[in-house]
């Protein structure tokens, strides 16, 4: 029997690069769609990414709640709303699930300890050519491929400011460890032995060297919490704070589960007479900014924050895409320590280099600071930059392009009237990752897609439906896309539009492995514009007219995607791969 172009197609090797999230849906989904060469590699010993063992640390939790950030394949274990971390998901948990999914539908199909260190395409311009690193015994190997699926996310490669690495810090003669957050777990014990427990009170409490924290996010707040929890002082010094949800008692699944908070951030196109009728009117956009200060009003008294209080300097709830859910606070919790006095607070401050003493570091307006160790809560830059050579990054068209200042693509929504200055990278850069997936200068070639790139606050439901979405990519399925490059290239430039006006503090082409696509709040208006993509039913959650925006989103809802779309292509006709 002669195997049709398709079958062929389905038999070609393919490497998904990463064992995160978004990585094991997306081997998982292309194996159930009959891909049979799947190869998913990691350079770590553990599936699980950001939340693989090796990066668990005494008092790291998710964002997420019972019910969210796992995969429809495989139930999570059912969280208690009580209890310390009031139904919030901890690193040990999530760390659990994963090696869980990985090991029940993957085993044997990740290459543990295999570094992905060169990516360039092979002589026929139509696949791809990986250098390889075994990390177990340091050989190198080229390997091929017909199709990559890059899942690297946006962690892994630490961004360290100039004046503030190890470099500076030794010639400065500071004799304290130098670390990024990315290196916090395995060096925790050394930060421990380094940073004496604070024994002192009062004035002498003060003067005592600290464990400085350069930076206001997710990560920051966690770590500061787990040194202040063994005893250690801790000062934390940024620009600003990430905002935070927080509340006496767990927020009803209506409400924190829902499509409610969605409806408060705009989409690039509102599909719906509610959104258009929140975002485009005068009295629409009074109630969303209205409701937004409510929000973070009432988390602030959940959480005993005094009016005046360093903790109230947080980034725009409404413009930004830093955001944590507390949910109940928690005594041994960030806010909680610092009202405490076990973890100080500076902001808005920057830290400008360190001090000659060889002991402190100095901010911007020359107060010094006396320190035992620093903590880089800076970021990370781009884990594509490693992967691939200039010219490559560029031919694909997965770097940051030049924005197009001409650009007339402007959304008239009330909602986005008043906006904060654009930022300076992204008045010059943007991203042409269509979707948020695909590079649009690659788009015709079908080889090459791109998971978890876009902050969602849902990751586990946005990953599994952008995995279906790339499977019935390389499948050639019949599917709402570009019909050329350069159309591709032009509606990239409209999301780069969309995102600078959205959120025009976000340089999303700085670190595009991470900020491809910000979908954030929106991951269930994006999720469903990735559903109609493909032909698919979209506001799956139910409900009517009056209740349909309070109808709790699951992760059963999207469980026979794989059906769907089966069923789908049987029906419409169309030309074999």
């Amino acid at each position: 029997m002669i195997s049709s172009p398709r079958e062929e197609s389905r038999a070609a090797p393919v490497a998904v690069v990463g064992a995160g999230v978004a990585g094991l849906i997306t081997a998982y989904t292309l194996l159930r769609d009959g891909f049979t060469d799947v190869q998913l590699l990691t350079r770590d010993a553990h599936a699980g990414g950001v939340w693989a063992p090796q990066r668990i640390y005494p008092g790291l939790y998710s964002n997420n709640v019972d019910g969210e950030y796992r995969l429809s394949p495989l139930k999570m274990a059912h969280r208690a709303q009580t209890g310390p971390l009031q139904g919030r998901l901890s690193g040990e948990e999530l760390s659990s699930y994963f090696q869980s999914f990985a090991h029940r539908f993957l085993d044997g199909k990740i290459l543990y300890g295999k570094e992905v260190q060169q990516i360039r395409r092979d002589a026929s311009g139509d696949g791809w050519e990986v250098d390889v690193l075994s990390i177990g015994d340091g050989t190198t190997e080229t390997r091929n491929y017909a199709r990559i699926v890059l899942c690297t996310g946006g962690c892994s490669n630490p961004r360290i400011p100039h004046e503030l690495s190890p470099k500076a810090a030794v010639a400065a003669g500071f004799t304290g460890p130098v670390i990024h957050t990315a290196q916090f777990a395995e060096r925790m014990q050394e930060l421990l032995t380094c940073a004496r427990p604070a024994t002192s009170v009062g004035a002498k409490f003060a003067e005592e060297p600290s464990v400085i924290v350069v930076g206001g996010g997710k990560s920051a707040h966690d770590m500061c919490a787990s040194l202040a929890n063994e005893g250690r002082k801790v000062t934390m010094v940024c620009h600003n704070l990430d905002y935070f949800l927080a509340s006496t008692s767990p927020l009803p699944e209506f409400i924190r589960k829902s499509r409610f908070l969605s409806l408060l951030s705009p989409h690039i196109h509102l599909r719906t007479y509610f959104e258009r009728f929140l975002h485009t009117t005068w009295l629409g956009a009074l109630l969303v900014h209205f409701i937004w200060y409510c929000l973070i009003e009432s988390a602030f008294q959940a959480a005993k924050i005094p009016k005046g209080s360093p903790l109230r300097n947080v980034a725009s709830p409404f413009w930004s895409v830093r955001a944590n859910d507390e949910g109940v606070p928690r005594p041994n919790g960030f806010h909680a320590l610092a009202l405490a006095g076990k973890i100080e607070v500076i902001t808005p401050a920057h830290v400008a280099g360190f001090g000659q003493d060889g002991k402190s570091v100095v901010l911007e307006d020359g107060r010094r600071l006396a320190a035992s160790a620093v903590v880089l809560a800076t970021g990370y830059r781009s884990s594509w930059e490693d992967l691939f050579d200039e010219r490559t990054l560029e031919e694909v068209g997965l770097n940051a392009q030049p924005a197009n200042p001409r650009s007339s693509h402007r959304w008239s929504y009330s909602t986005l009237s008043n906006p904060p200055p654009l930022h300076p990278d992204a008045k010059r850069w943007s991203s042409t990752v269509y979707r948020g997936i695909v590079p649009a200068k690659n788009i015709m070639k079908r080889n090459l897609a791109v998971n978890g790139t876009g902050i969602s606050m849902n990751n586990g439901y946005t990953a599994e439906v952008v995995a279906h979405w790339i499977s019935s990519y390389f499948l050639r399925d019949p599917m709402r896309l570009p019909d050329s490059t350069e159309a591709a290239l032009a509606a990239t430039e409209r999301e780069a539009a969309w995102l600078k006006q959205r959120h025009p503090q976000t340089p999303t082409a700085l670190n595009p492995s991470y900020t491809a696509y910000l979908s954030f709040l929106s991951w269930p208006q994006y999720t469903d514009d990735l559903l109609e993509d493909m032909g698919l039913r979209v506001l799956r959650s139910g409900g009517n007219g009056l209740t349909w925006p309070f109808k709790v989103i699951d992760l059963d809802e999207i469980g026979d995607l794989k059906e769907e779309r089966d069923a789908r292509r049987a029906r419409i006709a169309f030309v074999p791969a």
